[in-house]
């Protein structure tokens, strides 16, 4: 699938986008919670109710906290995978969710892959497509140059590659 470049603005704000990598990452962490975490924790509280412990404060807060915490990411995960769009990764000439760009930014160069929001590790070079340089990136070609505002004044980045 190929977005143009409107596809990704204020209009579709709400909207929501997948690579295949972070769909099969996140419908992992779904069954841990579903198979592991969840079961986990309902056996912490049948416990501490057959110790009668559940109702001594901080222990019974943690517990029910933690229970509360992982049927909500549950709850948004599923959301989440049944919503949103996943994208294929393309090797197109127009930068896209899914496309890994190596761009140039006076003397450095660095590599970015854009992601949607929910897949966001700058770590590993992944940035979301809302963010001030991806949005500015997406749509574009290579030998393209782009301006970012950043918190030291205006970056210009220049696309060398995309695959």
């Amino acid at each position: 699938m190929r977005l143009d470049r409107h596809d990704t603005k204020a209009t579709d704000v709400a909207k929501k986008f997948l690579t295949e990598e972070g769909r099969t990452r996140l419908m992992a962490e779904l069954d841990d919670l579903k198979t592991v975490q969840r079961p986990g924790i309902i056996k912490r509280i049948h416990e501490a109710k057959e110790f009668g412990e559940l109702n001594e404060g901080n222990e019974s807060d943690e517990v029910r906290n933690e229970q509360a915490f992982i049927e909500g990411r549950i709850m948004m995960l599923e959301r989440l995978l049944r919503d949103a769009e996943v994208v294929s990764v393309h090797s197109g000439d127009t930068v896209n969710i899914g496309s890994t760009v190596r761009v140039r930014s006076g003397s450095a160069e660095r590599e970015y892959t854009i992601v949607g929001t929910d897949e966001i590790d700058l770590l590993d070079g992944k940035i979301s497509n809302e963010s001030p340089l991806g949005e500015a990136l997406v749509g574009r070609r290579i030998g393209e140059s782009v301006s970012v505002k950043t918190p030291r004044g205006m970056n210009m980045h220049e696309i060398l590659e995309i695959s």
